[in-house]
């Protein structure tokens, strides 16, 4: 992080709610405490859905990644979405953050979700958007690059870098998949935040903000913004 790009974010976006903000929000909202949670790409020590603990009936989490050092009290099963290793209509919430980019079996992975959720269950997912720039340019690289790429621009390890798809990132491919297996959609969100990919360079930082602030002002941009934020609903 560059001097400048520190002070420009300092300055623009301390009072802005990021994206994993308004996504932990939106679980807020339909969690209960009688309900069994499922995180679907829970990570290696459960971040998020430790957060949960106390809140819920019972935590699941699932991810193909070794767990390390999460909560005993939380379900973990090491498995792909598109085969969870539980039963039907055991689930009332379904949250997923930063992973539908990388379903290469969508169509599976719903009807997977709409199996193990309960008549009246909801799915919950942050997901990056097809038509921001980070993510058009991402596709132009080759997938064996990226965990490279993102350990200079991020600092993230390269074990914890995954090869993305975007099969399930507009909104017609949302549509489309949840008509498929029944899901109603109860929303659908663009939202924007700092250009956390340009950090690495005041200058770009700061066209990248000039160009985040436009789009995020006039709605008819809207479909350009970073994320997108999905809730659905399983029938009751």
């Amino acid at each position: 992080m560059t001097t400048l790009a520190n002070k420009l974010l300092r300055k623009y976006y301390d009072s802005s709610a990021h994206p994993y903000r308004v996504f932990e929000r939106k679980v807020d909202q339909l969690l209960r405490p009688t309900h069994v949670l499922l995180d679907a790409g829970c990570g290696r020590t459960a971040p998020i859905l430790s957060q949960y603990r106390g809140r819920a009936a019972h935590l699941v989490g699932v991810d193909l990644v070794e767990f390390v050092g999460a909560p005993d009290d939380i379900e973990l099963h090491n498995s792909d979405l598109a085969h969870l290793p539980l039963a039907d209509a055991s689930v009332d919430l379904i949250m997923s953050r930063s992973v539908f980019e990388h379903l290469t079996d969508p169509e599976a992975v719903y009807k997977e979700f709409n199996r193990v959720l309960r008549p009246g269950g909801a799915v919950v997912f942050l997901t990056a958007n097809m038509w921001d720039y980070g993510t058009l340019v991402a596709r132009m690289v080759p997938n064996r690059m990226h965990s490279k790429i993102v350990k200079k621009v991020e600092g993230r390890e390269e074990e914890d870098t995954f090869p993305t798809a975007y099969r399930t990132n507009t909104r017609g491919a949302v549509n489309r998949l949840a008509a498929a297996e029944n899901f109603r959609v109860e929303s659908f969100e663009y939202l924007s935040q700092y250009p956390n990919y340009l950090m690495f360079n005041g200058g770009l930082f700061f066209l990248g903000m000039c160009f985040e602030k436009l789009i995020s002002r006039f709605e008819m941009l809207k479909y350009l913004r970073g994320w997108i934020l999905v809730s659905l609903r399983k029938p009751a």
